[in-house]
């Protein structure tokens, strides 16, 4: 069953781990899919290439720039001309203690993953309010809801932009327009890639569930919200992390 046929989405950050793997769970959905990549132009077009069904894209899009953000989906918007959902998976990390973390990698985590958001849902709103449905995806973290050391900035942001996410449901539901989160927990990528089988170990202990998760794990969780199985939902939270925070 194709939950999202006919839909037209955006995805950002879209060329690698969680990102890439909604991307393709998209079009395997039936969706029309535009992504969005930061630097990894070359893995973006090979994703693109091998996409399930026909009129995808893929454009660049500096998530702290506004005229980047801007110009990335006036792009999308003049190929797609509407859009039935958008999904806010970009994101950094520059961790740190406190202390030694500096004014820099703060804002430039803030600038990418909270106030990039923001940005994003801003200039994909006008083409959903016309068309009065739409919904919103934001991803977020476990370590938003329980915070973690070291990741300050990073756990700020995206308790932020839960917050953001609940706000926005609130300006918007009239207007037929969803905004839910997915805060995924210890997922496969590239970053559990470079640990070792004794700290993954270590990892999957501390999760009810016994396993690190999976980017379709999570992508499941965004095609629900999506879809029109999910239209009485919105200002929630749905959480993709095998029991470790309940």
């Amino acid at each position: 069953m194709k939950l999202l046929e006919g839909k037209k989405i955006l995805v950002t950050g879209g060329s690698r781990g969680i990102g890439a793997g909604i991307v393709e769970a998209c079009a395997e959905h039936g969706a029309q899919v535009a992504f969005t990549y930061s630097n990894n132009r070359d893995l973006s077009e090979k994703i693109l290439k091998n996409l399930p069904g026909n009129g995808h894209m893929v454009t660049e899009m500096k998530m702290e720039s506004n005229e980047s953000v801007q110009s990335a989906i006036d792009e999308v918007l003049e190929k797609f001309k509407n859009l039935d959902g958008v999904v806010n998976n970009a994101g950094i990390t520059k961790d740190q203690l406190v202390l030694r973390m500096s004014t820099e990698d703060f804002d430039k985590v803030y600038e990418v993953n909270l106030r990039g958001g923001f940005l994003c849902s801003k200039y994909c709103l006008k083409a959903m309010l016309k068309a009065r449905a739409g919904s919103f995806v934001h991803i977020t973290s476990v370590v938003a809801q329980t915070g973690n050391a070291g990741q300050t900035n990073y756990s700020a942001t995206k308790a932020g932009l839960e917050a953001f996410s609940k706000s926005l449901a609130h300006e918007i539901a009239s207007r037929g327009i969803r905004s839910n989160c997915v805060a995924p927990g210890f997922i496969q990528t590239d970053m559990t890639d470079k640990l070792t089988e004794e700290q993954k170990t270590a990892l999957a202990t501390q999760i009810p569930q016994g396993t690190i998760g999976s980017p379709k794990d999570v992508a499941n969780a965004v095609i629900f919200l999506l879809s029109d199985l999910s239209k009485y939902i919105t200002g929630q939270t749905i959480n993709v992390n095998g029991g470790l925070y309940m």
